[in-house]
């Protein structure tokens, strides 16, 4: 039986094949996009922006971050984190994870980086939000340190905080920028 099956299909199979000299489909579409294209097809959909707006220094940022919380003030919240434009004219143009060897669009990039950021803030709010948060002071991983650009990063951050007379040491945010003596958080991804 696998005999006559065979007979049947290997001629069907043979005639279908495209022949050495057929050209390829005018229907073929290559789907990579070159980094620059799509780094301009992402940028086109706002503003450029030349500078970074923050904070002063770290401890400020964090400060402002745990006023936020506390006070459940979301205009605040977004101000403190790259928007959308930094994100395409300032982080992602030297963000390792734009290069070999990840290679990640910038539109994906920043859907994986703002989805991380809604979720951490959203859980910080929902367990510390609308009391003192209580920082006494943070302190980042030097390890975790890392320059791409004009951009100082740090990561592996911790805060210190006081919590019903205990003392606590918490991640409540992603990555810290620095550029140009400015700070903001990447992402508010934690682990809360």
């Amino acid at each position: 039986m696998t005999r006559s099956f065979l007979s049947l299909v290997l001629p069907m199979a043979i005639a279908c094949a495209p022949s050495a000299g057929d050209a390829p489909s005018a229907h073929v579409v290559d789907s990579v996009v070159a980094w620059d294209s799509a780094l301009a097809a992402f940028r086109s959909t706002g503003d450029s922006v030349t500078v970074l707006t923050g904070a002063t220094s770290r401890g400020e940022l964090v400060s402002a971050l745990a006023e936020a919380i506390a006070t459940h003030d979301t205009a605040q919240l977004r101000s403190l984190v790259l928007s959308r434009a930094e994100f395409a004219w300032l982080y992602y143009p030297t963000a390792r994870e734009a290069h070999p060897p990840y290679e990640l669009p910038p539109d994906l990039m920043w859907f994986r980086l703002s989805s991380q950021s809604e979720q951490g803030i959203s859980k910080a709010l929902r367990l510390l939000g609308g009391r003192p948060v209580g920082v006494i002071d943070h302190a980042c991983e030097p390890t975790l340190e890392r320059v791409e650009g004009r951009n100082r990063l740090r990561g592996g951050c911790i805060v210190r905080r006081t919590a019903g007379g205990d003392t606590l040491h918490e991640s409540l945010f992603g990555l810290i920028i620095e550029r140009d003596g400015r700070y903001k958080f990447v992402s508010y991804a934690n682990r809360l």
